[in-house]
């Protein structure tokens, strides 16, 4: 090495700065697109109906006269008491029983 710096060996001259080239441009080139997945957004829009629902309804009163009949039977009772007498000769009567004629005394 004859005292340079290592990156202007090979240069032209020794310790001197590298020539700056001016940019070359190359023709563009695309890649094929990267499409994302679509991002989805909801716009809402509301509009009100009004539907009238129509529950008709009616009420009859009905007044009912009853008319309850009674049937009586009035019933009487009578009590008749009654007065039996049995008589009963178990053996021989005295003689003279039973006769109409009285004795006399």
């Amino acid at each position: 090495m004859y005292g340079g710096n290592w990156f202007n060996q090979g240069r032209r001259g020794f310790g001197r700065a590298p020539y700056n080239f001016p940019p070359q441009n190359s023709p563009a080139t695309y890649d094929p697109p990267i499409v994302s997945p679509t991002q989805e957004f909801v716009r809402t829009n509301i509009f009100n109906t009004y539907v009238p629902h129509i529950h008709p309804s009616h009420t009859t009163t009905v007044n009912r006269h009853m008319i309850h009949n009674q049937h009586y039977f009035p019933h009487t009772e009578s009590v008749v008491n009654e007065c039996c007498e049995t008589n009963t000769i178990c053996g021989t009567p005295y003689p003279g029983w039973g006769s109409s004629r009285r004795r006399r005394r």
